[in-house]
């Protein structure tokens, strides 16, 4: 029997058309990557192709390694010619090879967010940018999706016009490219661009990627953004043969710049595809896949597709209603709890999936509170971690010394009483020197007025200079060792004593259990592959299969994963879907919400639970929110409504099934929408539509309406108390303007304008 006979019908298809453009379009739970590694197989086994030929790409390195581990298994001869890699990994191994080709040492840094904001710091206060009205985070954020769409700095200028906040970023934007080139580092956002760049304006270079990679293939084609599908159609150019897998119904990566549209369009961009649907789910029962389809049938931008499965109907979706998030809380952890007691379930099957980390705080305490193990996936990272972020800077130094950001985070780490005068002055020598900082560093007693700063500073010098001098007769792991002993980093740490220092400690002796890892699996160890290692590594691998705990994470870090056990928490409208989603002007914001919906449905294999409360708390503010639209969208007859207390009713919420108070709608008025009002000024966030605002806040207080407004809807302005934000909307209240802002830092606010006192920029 061949190993292709144990495929579906629509699998077969998939797997065995080998020539020109493939869309599959791939359902949740369908079995993608079973079908990318057969048909890899059945490429090499039964097409006679080079495995040297082939690519694949996929967007984490977990699903990276997974897939050449089945890729090995399957291939009895040359799996390891074939090309499988992540986008990022990819560009940085082309990279490495060309680099000077547009100007750059192929021993290039890549930096991480922390550095970004680091340089883009010093950037704003060398441009005189006030970091209070404009963030460095905000103006990183404008500079990466730019990127995303190939646009440089002086195209963003341009584009810019007369907007006194786009001027500002352009400017920075042009700047932070300097300093990227000067240190001879990139970003995340240009390692992908400079491989672009790199083909457009290499044709030979080009021309080879392209008769190397004749087959490729890509995972997760939904979350391409467009300069990765610039990249993907550049190689794929010259002969087509281009198998792309994905599904429109799981594209959730709208704010990271994935292009929905790259999957939509995809047989008007490549004529003459071939789409292959993978409809039968092996994940989950019935009854889950019947609620998911549901509620994604009520999208409109998406191609048609319905899951099913041949397992039983199984449990119904169960729900609980709940007066809090304390009680919903509460009653997932004792859920939890009675099922891994009663079934004898490990507590790794248990997921509690929610919009907002913020939502995590509450279930963390309950957790805490029942002695139930957990795990908060999306937090923070472990190399993004003050300890582990020191010593890598220490070894990005010790590599080369041309990150001026490494540099300058170590130079009093330990603490060496070298003040921020001296470092200004190095720094000034270093820019009018056109040198590196470390090099002004070297010399440093030419640098004017340094004085005795110099004492202090070559201690540090002296002791990178040992280290670099170790590198050719030392192991990687015994240059980090000695960076922690001559630091005295863990004799600090232990002299603390702390719970926080012991897990700190923790953290550095896995790191370096890491880099002995590295050495022993890499075929070449070497300082900067292992710096590139390291700079690779996303979020979600640091979730191991292993752990016995219950996972807690966004919607937006489950994807991809699936539990026996899914706990959906927060079904309210406000929250999920959001507020912004629900008053976007923008209709494809909702839909988006409505597939990160899905997307939670479908992480459940045997029982799904979704749970709302009657009131929340968010951003120190009480929130009285209607039950979630999607929740609505699901049948009755595939909801356990016994769990939660919520009760059938004839049709009085818009024909949806769910009653007033003893249904859905059970803490506003059946039907009618009617919402909660704003209650302190300037703090209030916004009402559902039906609502009036409640002036008693302002009760003995002078209302003065002013005649008109400096600002209208798509104005930049400024508060002083929440920051910048633009003008989404201004209503006559009559007493006063209401005015809808949405801050960067605060999110959507509805004020008054006599009271705001808003600013224009």
């Amino acid at each position: 029997m061949s190993i292709y006979d144990t495929l579906n019908a629509s699998q077969q298809e998939a797997v065995l058309h080998t020539e020109g453009p493939l869309l599959i379009l791939a359902g949740a739970g369908s079995g993608k990557t079973r079908v990318l590694t057969h048909r890899i197989t059945y490429l090499i086994e039964e097409k006679e192709v080079n495995p040297w030929n082939i690519m694949a790409i996929t967007f984490t390195n977990k699903a990276a390694e997974e897939m050449r581990d089945r890729v090995d298994r399957l291939v009895q001869f040359g799996a390891e010619s074939i090309w499988v890699a992540t986008f990022h990994s990819t560009c940085v191994r082309i990279l490495r090879r060309y680099a000077d080709r547009i100007g750059y040492d192929t021993n290039f840094t890549i930096y991480d967010s922390d550095d970004q904001k680091t340089l883009m710091k010093e950037i704003c206060k060398r441009l005189n940018i006030d970091t209070k009205n404009i963030s460095e985070k905000a103006i990183l954020s404008q500079i990466s999706a730019a990127k995303d769409e190939m646009i440089m700095p002086d195209e963003f200028e341009i584009n810019a016009g007369v907007d006194y906040v786009l001027r500002k970023i352009a400017g920075a934007y042009k700047e932070y490219q300097k300093q990227l080139k000067k240190n001879n580092a990139m970003d995340f956002d240009d390692l992908l661009c400079s491989t672009v760049n790199l083909f457009l304006n290499n044709p030979d270079v080009l021309e080879y990627h392209q008769d190397r990679f004749r087959y490729i293939m890509v995972d997760e084609y939904q979350d391409t953004n467009t300069v990765q599908f610039r990249l993907i159609e550049l190689l794929a150019r010259k002969y087509k043969n281009l198998c792309v897998v994905g599904d429109d119904d799981q594209s959730i990566y709208k704010f990271r710049g994935a292009n929905i549209r790259n999957i939509l369009d995809f047989e008007k961009t490549f004529p003459n595809t071939k789409v292959v649907r993978l409809e039968q789910n092996y994940r989950s029962n019935a009854n889950i896949l019947n609620a998911a389809n549901s509620v994604i049938k009520n999208n409109k931008g998406r191609k048609d597709k319905t899951l099913w499965t041949e397992q039983e109907d199984g449990d119904k979706v169960a729900v609980f209603a709940c007066e809090n998030a304390y009680e919903e809380a509460e009653r997932i952890v004792k859920d939890i709890k009675h099922l891994s007691s009663n079934e004898m379930r490990p507590y790794s099957d248990f997921a509690v999936l929610y919009r907002t980390n913020a939502q995590s705080r509450v279930l963390e305490e309950q957790f805490v509170r029942a002695n139930l193990p957990y795990k908060v996936v999306g937090g923070v990272n472990f190399y993004q971690r003050k300890e582990i972020k020191d010593l890598i800077a220490y070894l990005k130094t010790v590599d080369g010394a041309r990150d001026d950001v490494a540099v300058k985070r170590i130079i009093n780490v330990p603490k060496r009483g070298i003040g921020l005068t001296t470092v200004d002055r190095v720094q000034d020598y270093a820019l009018q020197q056109d040198m590196s900082f470390y090099e002004a560093l070297r010399v440093a007693e030419d640098i004017p007025g340094i004085g005795r700063g110099v004492a202090k500073l070559t201690p540090f010098v002296n002791l990178i200079s040992r280290l670099r001098a170790s590198l050719p007769v030392c192991s990687l792991t015994e240059i980090l060792e000695e960076i922690i002993e001559a630091t005295g980093y863990v004799t600090e740490l232990v002299a603390e004593g702390t719970e926080e220092a012991k897990a700190r400690i923790e953290n550095i002796e896995e790191f370096v259990s890491k880099m002995k890892d590295y050495e022993e699996k890499a075929e070449e160890p070497t300082l900067a592959g292992f710096l590139e290692e390291v700079a690779l590594i996303a979020d979600i691998d640091s979730l191991e299969d292993s752990d016995n705990r219950v996972v807690l994470m966004t919607l937006h870090s489950a994807k991809g994963l699936e539990f026996p056990f899914v706990y959906l928490a927060g079904m309210e409208d406000g929250l999920f879907p959001s507020y912004m989603a629900i008053t976007s002007d923008d209709k494809t914001d909702l839909e988006e919400e409505r597939r990160l919906c899905y997307v939670g449905i479908t992480r459940a294999m045997e029982h799904l639970t979704v749970s709302y409360a009657k009131q929340r708390t968010l951003r120190g503010e009480t929130r009285y929110n209607m039950v979630s639209r999607f929740l609505k969208e699901i049948p009755v007859q595939l909801l356990d409504t016994a769990v939660g207390g919520v009760a059938k009713a004839t049709a009085a919420q818009g024909g949806s099934g769910y009653g007033g108070s003893k249904g859905f709608g059970g803490y506003g008025s059946a039907g009618t929408g009617a919402g909660f009002t704003g209650r302190t000024a300037g703090n209030s966030y916004g009402r559902i539509p039906g609502g009036k605002p409640d002036l008693s806040a302002y009760k003995g207080s002078t209302i003065t309406k002013a005649a008109n407004l400096e600002y209208e809807i798509g104005d930049t302005v400024s508060h002083i108390k929440f920051g910048v934000g633009m003008v989404m909307d201004i209503a006559d209240g009559g007493r006063d303007y209401e005015v809808t802002v949405n801050f960067e830092k605060f999110g959507i606010k509805k004020m008054f304008a006599s009271f705001a006192k808003l600013k224009k920029l």
